[in-house]
């Protein structure tokens, strides 16, 4: 497979998929809004049309590919490789006129990702890499933060919609890394927090009740541009697990605070 081009063809998809999104977002109306489950988990025609312009252009490139995106776009592959979409990933940013919001795309083989892109679309950054490339955004290498210690640090994170018996945990994972950083941003936008840690914006990411889509594109370049990604625990079930923690050099400091508060429920 022949990676490279593979990334340059994904990389086109994504950008005229993005334009649509921009050009919608000069007209989206709140009347267009619909709710999934529960009052706060959004969608639009704007979500929907993207996904299947997505899904339609890469069904072209590898025959027999699978697809799992967050609009219900499902089949299984019968070539072993997994297209991992989120059509708007910050979809109530959009709605709002909020920045960031993104298209984010995985490539998975097995559990194994190959490529990831994410575009985040107001601010025109098209980060991206494949299987034995760099990260880049825009085509220029990037990489992680050489920062390395916490107090020296800015992370990024997600306030779950769900999963409220861990809120306590979490409280005070949270708590414990503003005591000991520059700070948390919240930007509403996982696909966009990653890409950010790969680029060196942010030091680190953590969150949990996540879906495969909202990390798939991301976690991939950040592993490309240096960094590590794991669990909560250090361990390799971040993509289907449903918790992430991905940074450069303060992945272990900061997997260290996160395991022993998470796993001990307080």
């Amino acid at each position: 497979m022949n990676w490279r081009a593979l990334e340059n063809q994904v990389i086109d998809i994504v950008l005229r998929t993005g334009s649509f999104i921009r050009e919608e977002a000069a007209r989206f109306n709140r009347s267009d809004i619909e709710f999934k489950q529960g009052f706060n988990n959004l969608v639009s025609y704007v979500d929907k049309e993207a996904e299947l312009r997505l899904v339609n252009d890469l069904d072209k490139l590898i025959p027999g590919c699978g697809f799992l995106a967050e609009e219900g776009t499902y089949s299984k592959s019968a070539s072993g490789l997994l297209w991992i979409i989120d059509p708007l990933d910050g979809t109530t940013n959009f709605m709002h006129g909020v920045p960031p919001y993104a298209i984010s795309i995985g490539l998975a083989e097995g559990d194994n990702l190959k490529l990831g892109v994410v575009y985040e679309i107001t601010r025109d950054e098209c980060f991206h890499a494949s299987e034995g490339q760099p990260a880049r955004c825009n085509k220029k290498t990037i990489s992680v933060s050489g920062i390395t210690t916490l107090n020296e640090s800015l992370l990024a994170t997600g306030f779950p919609y769900y999963h409220t018996e861990k809120r306590d945990a979490y409280l005070h994972i949270i708590r414990v890394f503003l005591e000991k950083t520059h700070g948390i941003r919240r930007l509403g936008s996982a696909s966009v927090d990653l890409a950010y840690v790969a680029c060196g914006r942010f030091e680190g990411f953590f969150e949990y009740n996540l879906n495969p889509w909202d990390v798939a594109g991301g976690a991939f370049i950040v592993q490309q541009a240096g960094g590590k990604v794991s669990d909560f625990s250090g361990g390799d079930q971040y993509l289907h697990g449903g918790e992430m923690i991905a940074a450069g050099a303060i992945h272990a400091e900061m997997t260290e605070v996160v395991k022993n508060i998470w796993h001990a429920g307080t």
